[in-house]
């Protein structure tokens, strides 16, 4: 019986940080994209690899800037959309990159 609490706790403990990971954050004013970020693309790891353009990740409640990376399309055919801003009535949200 008590495994059983201790899985049931864990699992709502899990939940709620997953929950809170979707969250959005949402900034009324824009961050600024560092000035001194200098990208050096490295070698393709593959035929099909395209690279990811740096871009806006949450974390700790903002917005940090990521550096470009490579990626495999998920599918053929798939299309990358960049990351933007999406402007609601409370402020702004960083839509982020994603494959269509």
């Amino acid at each position: 019986m008590k495994k059983i609490t201790k899985i049931l706790i864990f699992s709502a403990i899990i939940g709620l940080g997953v929950s809170k990971a979707n969250a959005q954050i949402i900034v009324r004013v824009h961050p600024v994209r560092p000035v001194a970020v200098v990208t050096a693309r490295p070698l393709a790891p593959g035929p099909h690899a395209v690279w990811v353009d740096e871009d806006w990740t949450p974390q700790g409640g903002t917005y940090a800037w990521h550096g470009g990376y490579w990626a495999v399309p998920p599918h053929p055919g798939a299309v990358f959309i960049r990351g933007h801003w999406r402007e609601t009535r409370r402020g702004s949200i960083w839509i982020p990159s994603h494959w269509r």
